[in-house]
């Protein structure tokens, strides 16, 4: 028997997969800083993260499909989707690169490769975005979240709502905003 979880495993994948990437890079870069046994040890714990990561990144991009195809979306957040999905293709081919030639370069011990290192940090940078778009997706459409919790029925001190309250319930996708206002006004009326 499989756990279920919801919305589905992608959002548990990706996490790992960020943050494998991001200490490999780290570590690569500190490595390389490094000119000690020290600075060694520190680069072929970055090697070892880069390569985890993208074992990872496999999984990560067959959940993320699954995710592409299984969650309920409107027209809006079908974009915003189909724009992470392509950046997420290409950072995890770029990364997927990456980790391959760095095996070549491991075993060859040249992991100080400049043309490399500098490769590793544009991918993280496009690793960054792809992760921004993927927030966007989750926090700004709603994708693949259960339920939104009722803003309006929660008061702070004063009974208005806080700014930053308001700011996240006016960015809401006006379709999704009509359809909380009349649940709402619905379950005022009982």
């Amino acid at each position: 028997m499989f756990i279920e979880i919801i919305p589905n495993w992608h959002p548990i994948f990706v996490h790992f997969t960020i943050a494998l990437f991001s200490i490999a890079t780290l570590l690569i870069v500190g490595g390389v800083a490094m000119k000690n046994k020290l600075g060694e040890k520190i680069l072929d714990y970055g090697y070892a993260n880069l390569w985890l990561g993208a074992l990872f990144t496999i999984a990560t991009v067959a959940a993320g499909l699954y995710a592409y195809n299984t969650v309920a979306h409107d027209e809006p957040s079908h974009m915003a989707m189909t724009d992470h999905r392509n950046w997420a293709f290409l950072t995890a081919s770029i990364f997927l690169i990456l980790a391959i030639w760095s095996i070549k370069l491991f075993r060859s011990n040249k992991k100080r490769n400049p043309i490399f290192i500098g490769s590793l940090l544009i991918a993280t940078t496009l690793l960054s975005i792809t992760g921004w778009k993927g927030g966007e997706v989750v926090y700004r459409y709603g994708l693949g979240v259960m339920s939104l919790p009722n803003a309006d029925a929660h008061q702070h001190t004063g009974g208005e709502m806080p700014a930053d309250h308001a700011a996240m319930h006016n960015a809401m996708p006006a379709a999704e905003h009509e359809e909380m206002m009349k649940a709402e006004t619905a379950s005022h009326a009982h």
